[in-house]
């Protein structure tokens, strides 16, 4: 993806402190999956030209959501964080269906790489 030697930073969390931080930057009052946030754009590019940005993913509800689907947790959270990392870099599937297409195919390529089982689905 041309992004060979960037960093992200990982944090996992529970509902209640993610419900905070989606209320903060969303307005919306309810804890979520993934959240990205990308120090590519913005008034901070140049603190750390090398860092993509943070991925925050709430462990309590992608084990919610992992039993729904009949999937394993470490499936989840592969998925999670490979959607976080599209939308460090650029992706953003809420831009149109083309978009969102466009992302899941890169999501689906992306999760071949990782995952043991190949017929894990995108976000």
């Amino acid at each position: 993806m041309g992004y060979n030697a960037h960093e992200i930073s990982i944090v996992f969390m529970d509902n209640a402190s993610m419900q905070e931080l989606n209320k903060h930057y969303r307005g919306l009052d309810r804890p979520t999956n993934v959240l990205s946030f990308p120090m590519m754009e913005g008034e901070f590019t140049n603190i750390s030209p090398d860092l993509l940005g943070d991925v925050v993913i709430c462990v309590e509800t992608a084990r919610k959501e992992c039993r729904k689907s009949g999937i394993t947790l470490d499936e989840r959270l592969s998925q999670l964080l490979v959607h976080g990392i599209l939308h460090l870099v650029g992706f953003d599937h809420e831009k149109g269906e083309d978009q969102a297409q466009t992302m899941e195919g890169k999501s689906i390529d992306l999760l071949q790489l990782i995952e043991k089982n190949k017929d894990l689905k995108a976000f």
